[in-house]
């Protein structure tokens, strides 16, 4: 009995750091570019996008399809390199394996 009480220990510490982790996340952003840095997207670690930042100079009225294709490109890049920097650090808290549904 006294290992299952050592066990529900350890497991309530894990999910104490883990909704730090949580918190950590959200304020951490990751950054995206496409066409050559003429589309930035900055997401954060909730998997939201925070920011577009698109130069002037990619805006042309006559080739809206690129501009959607630029941001569509960044969008999904910067989210990817989101949920790999919470997958990186979700690692380090516990120590490589791999539990179904933390984050």
């Amino acid at each position: 009995m006294k290992g299952m009480a050592n066990m529900m220990k350890q497991a309530q510490k894990l999910q104490s750091r883990i909704l730090k982790l949580q918190e950590e996340m959200a304020e951490k952003t990751v950054e995206a570019t496409s066409g050559g840095g003429m589309v930035t997207v900055q997401a954060n670690g909730r998997q939201q996008i925070v920011s577009i930042r698109i130069e002037k100079e990619v805006i042309d009225p006559e080739d809206v399809e690129m501009l959607q294709d630029l941001i569509l490109a960044a969008v999904n890049d910067a989210l990817v390199k989101s949920q790999e920097m919470i997958s990186a650090e979700m690692s380090k808290l516990t120590g490589g394996m791999n539990i179904p549904g933390l984050m």
